[in-house]
């Protein structure tokens, strides 16, 4: 089962002020652990929502609205793709996660589709283009 892994945003984080060479050091260390276990597939940290836009669709129209964006609770400062046996195990990774950021922060894990949640709207023609997408990724 694959996952996503949110660091949620906090007062700090969107402020920009970066994190302590104490904290990069321990998150450095709980992702070398992620790597060896075979858990991590990928992790990054975004930028502050200042520096960000959203696009609202409407039908067939777009509009584009600058960040900062006000719910600072709602936003998500870096992300992981770990992939794991079960929610429990993610939910294990994320307890010995280092806490990643001053003070209070908070963890949101989301499981990712796979091919078979999407039943049959997922066409055996959708299905060959998603593996050579895949394959090409990879490549």
């Amino acid at each position: 089962m694959r996952f996503m892994v949110m660091v949620k945003a906090t007062a700090d984080s969107e402020a920009g002020i970066m994190p302590s060479e104490e904290l990069m050091a321990a998150m450095g260390r709980f992702n070398e652990e992620l790597v060896e276990a075979g858990v991590m597939l990928a992790g990054e940290g975004l930028h502050p929502s200042s520096k960000g836009v959203r696009v609202k669709f409407s039908g067939s129209l777009r509009s584009v609205t600058d960040g900062p964006f006000i719910e600072t609770k709602e936003l998500v400062a870096g992300f992981w793709l770990w992939e794991v046996a079960s929610l429990a195990e993610c939910i294990e990774w994320v307890k010995r996660c280092p806490n990643p950021m001053p003070g209070d922060s908070e963890i949101e894990i989301r499981q990712i589709y796979t091919a078979e949640d999407f039943g049959e709207a997922f066409t055996p023609e959708l299905r060959e283009q998603e593996e050579r997408l895949r394959a090409r990724l990879e490549s």
